[in-house]
């Protein structure tokens, strides 16, 4: 907690939609500067954290992400079901004064926007290895 400011929670349980399936994440930890969520399955997982560095070039790192994990057919043997996991997020990396949250969320907006454009064809081309 920075400067004795009290942060809010986010919602709980969280509402997490992936390929039109959406699913119940509650709070399953909850710290001064981090809250876990998990599906009942322990399949989705969602982080939200803040890390303040004071100091030299003081900073305050905001992260945003999600992990999954599922069954896909094992590389070597494909008759055998392998668990794999990825992760998404969004990390925020602001000086601890000069933006507020409103100018960083526009910044934010930008990038997605940026993202989403044509149907999201540069998260497409980005995870086909185009930079």
């Amino acid at each position: 907690m920075l400067l004795g400011v009290m942060p809010m929670s986010l919602t709980d349980p969280l509402s997490i939609t992936i390929s039109g399936v959406t699913s119940s994440v509650p709070r399953v930890s909850v710290g001064d500067d981090k809250s876990e969520y998990s599906s009942g399955d322990g399949l989705l997982t969602a982080t939200f954290s803040h890390l303040y560095q004071q100091g030299k070039g003081d900073r305050t790192r905001r992260m945003a992400r999600i992990d999954v994990r599922k069954l896909a057919p094992d590389v070597f043997k494909p008759s055998e079901n392998v668990e794999v996991s990825m992760a998404t997020y969004v990390v925020f990396d602001l000086p601890l004064a000069g933006y507020t949250p409103t100018e960083a969320k526009a910044v934010f907006d930008g990038f997605i926007a940026t993202l989403n454009a044509s149907s999201g064809a540069m998260v497409t081309k980005l995870l086909g290895g185009e930079s």
